[in-house]
């Protein structure tokens, strides 16, 4: 931790993703621009998907650079406009959709004495309907088509475990968790799987400039004794879209270091 952001070299290969249309929203940095730069490797062609259209820009020239077939549409997937917006860009472009990467998500949380009716509505309702909107116009396509096809939600360990202090957001990882099984179960007879990744604390990469120390303290904690990175978490969305996972659809995978194994973490004996 002390050298800055290293993070291991992931060289998992999924050729079976090669040419199928991805859509990832919440692409413009963290562990969407991650899972892009995966996916994007495999040689998935991808709609990525953001509200800033300067960001995106400056993602897309990385990628096609690097020789990744990609576009950007700047829009507000919380709505159902925008979920459309996104959904028409990438059948224009790519002919459809295989897989659809629910990354999207407003982080902001307060305590549960502090909340009104705006902070219920920005940290749980938005978060639910960043995926139900997208998933909802995806998965009716798929199943109109004959197609199969992979959704995989981003949720959060908040949803089995919450923070302290952000009552909303874990509501809503909670909700989105719940969602995709109802999902899954739904889908399966028509060829579509549904899982969702939950990461533990894996910080953003300018985080290990600015507070190191802070990390190696949150880390402490984490029964591998280190905190995630983005890229880790891409490479177990990418093989929940490959063949590899054909068989697993309506689960939780925890991307968390043991995190959410422990009783209490060390030094904390009950």
């Amino acid at each position: 931790m002390d050298k800055g952001y290293e993070p291991p070299r992931v060289t998992a290969q999924f050729p079976d993703l090669k040419g199928k249309s991805a859509i990832v929203t919440g692409a413009s940095r963290g562990i969407g621009l991650a899972t892009a730069r995966f996916l994007g490797r495999q040689g998935m062609l991808l709609t990525l998907v953001g509200r800033s259209q300067e960001t995106g820009e400056k993602v897309v020239s990385e990628l096609t650079s690097g020789g990744i077939s990609c576009q950007w549409v700047t829009a507000d997937v919380s709505t159902a406009e925008g979920a459309q917006a996104a959904f028409s860009a990438a059948c224009e472009k790519h002919k459809g959709v295989y897989l659809l990467v629910n990354n999207a998500a407003d982080r902001a949380g307060v305590p549960l004495l502090k909340m009104d009716e705006e902070w219920y509505r920005r940290s749980f309702e938005k978060n639910v309907r960043i995926v139900y909107h997208l998933s909802r116009i995806v998965a009716q396509d798929m199943v109109a088509h004959g197609q199969t096809g992979v959704i995989v939600n981003v949720s959060s360990v908040g949803g089995l475990r919450p923070h302290r202090g952000t009552v909303g957001y874990d509501m809503s990882k909670a909700a989105i968790d719940h969602l995709s099984r109802a999902m899954a179960l739904e889908l399966a007879p028509c060829g579509v799987r549904v899982n969702t990744v939950a990461p533990g604390y894996t910080p953003h990469p300018h985080h290990w400039e600015r507070n190191p120390e802070g990390i190696r303290k949150k880390s402490a904690g984490i029964p591998l004794g280190r905190p995630g990175y983005a890229e880790e978490v891409a490479s177990v969305i990418a093989f929940l879209a490959s063949d590899a996972a054909s068989y697993i659809t309506g689960q939780v995978i925890y991307v968390d270091g043991g995190l959410t194994v422990q009783l209490s973490p060390p030094g904390f004996k009950i």
